[in-house]
């Protein structure tokens, strides 16, 4: 047995002993796995490394922290409720396009902040009661919602899994808009069908409408209250498009797009709302925090060569299986732990296939560790947000929709050539 593979085990050890056992944060169980992995590879305590593995995911954290700023200040104005509102109102009679749009509602916060627990704390909860209107039971109400905040965590612009992978071979975040709504699209539009289309179709529309508070959107109009969002996404395609003239970066964007929600609906303290925002985004920063220290004392103690190593000798049949079984079962202590220490070798081992196509479809099938008992977080939130009492019926409801998000990210990865090239 290698000493790398021993390293391994013991970092990965200390890390489970710290979720399961102690029951510490994730974070501090990455800190504590990086430093019993530097000793166990005979580094002492690489104060060095930790920093600079501390500092090796700082754009992302400054996008979350800011996304997160933006997604509260844009929700305490008025304008997510408004949203929703609004395509209830346009689409009450259709609905089947009525649940798609919601389900797209519901994905919005994660694509902004990159968090599905984010997704399903604030689109969420305020898309629950509509989908208990329409006559969802509160399982398949909180299946689809669980589903849209892993689906809105993967979609663009915003994809942390991605990020993270990329940045464990050094590949930018560039290029990746068109494969991940490949990716998400279809299954967000499959899952409001298969959660929702059968119960909605026996609802009284009319009734659902009637229920509806229209006050916010009716005072300040449909223009005014999604302004904030508008501008946001204008600035994101001009720093795409006009890369000369435009160099803002997503922090500085979200940041302007807070600062635009203060004036477009409903006031509210800023300070306050961008506190519980950075509140909420701390469990997810630091997460990012360990995850880069891991990666580091990984690198520094061989341990990380060695699993690409042996990731390359794996026969392709077994190791869409290893794919397919690993990552989502790693997930369990973290989506974002397991797209940095499987998702990067997985990675490498698949450099024959196009490599953004590739990242992406990894990203989504690490995003499954939000489902993975114990922590589950989106299932145990979307749970809470539709008023069950557990999260045992709703994880039931996502097993099958589960293994077609694997099969649908496999077969991106083994046609990714060919994908790419049609588009």
């Amino acid at each position: 047995m290698s000493s790398e593979f021993m390293i391994f085990l013991v970092m990965v050890g200390v890390f489970i002993g710290g979720c399961f056992i102690l029951k510490w944060p994730v974070s501090v169980s990455m800190l504590l796995a990086s430093v019993a992995g530097a000793l166990a590879g005979g580094q002492g305590i690489p104060i060095r490394h930790l920093v600079e593995g501390t500092f090796g995911y700082v754009d992302t954290i400054l996008t979350i922290a800011t996304a997160m700023v933006f997604m509260n200040a844009f929700r305490e104005s008025g304008g997510l409720e408004a949203l929703s509102t609004a395509v209830i109102r346009r689409f009450h009679k259709v609905p089947s396009i009525l649940l798609i749009l919601l389900t797209f509602v519901a994905m919005f916060p994660g694509m902004i902040t990159g968090s599905s627990s984010a997704a399903v704390l604030t689109a969420g909860a305020v898309v629950a009661p509509m989908l208990a209107l329409m006559g969802l039971p509160g399982e398949s109400a909180a299946a689809l919602i669980a589903m849209a905040g892993i689906l809105g965590m993967i979609a663009p612009p915003v994809n942390i899994p991605a990020m993270i992978i990329g940045g464990g071979i050094d590949m930018p975040y560039v290029g990746f808009e068109v494969p991940l709504l490949l990716l998400t699209v279809p299954l967000a539009i499959f899952s409001a069908l298969w959660f929702g289309y059968r119960h909605a179709k026996k609802t009284d529309m009319g009734k659902v409408l009637a229920a509806l508070d229209t006050t916010t959107l009716d005072k300040y109009g449909a223009l005014r209250l999604f302004a904030p969002v508008l501008l946001v996404l204008l600035l994101m395609v001009a720093d795409r498009a006009f890369p000369k003239f435009s160099s803002l970066g997503m922090p500085l964007i979200f940041s302007i797009g807070a600062a635009a929600a203060c004036f477009t609906g409903r006031r509210f303290n800023i300070l306050h709302a961008s506190k519980t925002a950075v509140e909420q985004a701390l469990p997810v920063l630091g997460i990012l925090v360990g995850v880069g220290m891991f990666i580091q004392v990984m690198t520094l103690t061989g341990v990380r060569g060695f699993i690409v190593v042996n990731a390359l000798s794996v026969p392709p049949a077994w190791l869409y299986v290893a794919i397919a079984v690993t990552i989502p079962l790693f997930g369990a202590v973290s989506a974002f732990g397991a797209a940095s220490v499987l998702g990067v070798p997985f990675l490498l081992a698949l450099l024959q296939k196009d490599q953004i196509i590739t990242a992406a479809a990894l990203s989504l099938i690490s995003a499954l560790g939000d489902f993975m008992p114990p922590t589950a977080l989106s299932a145990i939130f979307a749970a809470q947000v539709v008023g069950l009492k557990g999260y045992g019926t709703t994880l039931k409801k996502l097993i099958f929709p589960s293994l077609l998000v694997i099969a649908w990210a496999l077969i991106f990865i083994i046609f990714s050539k060919q994908i790419r090239a049609a588009y």
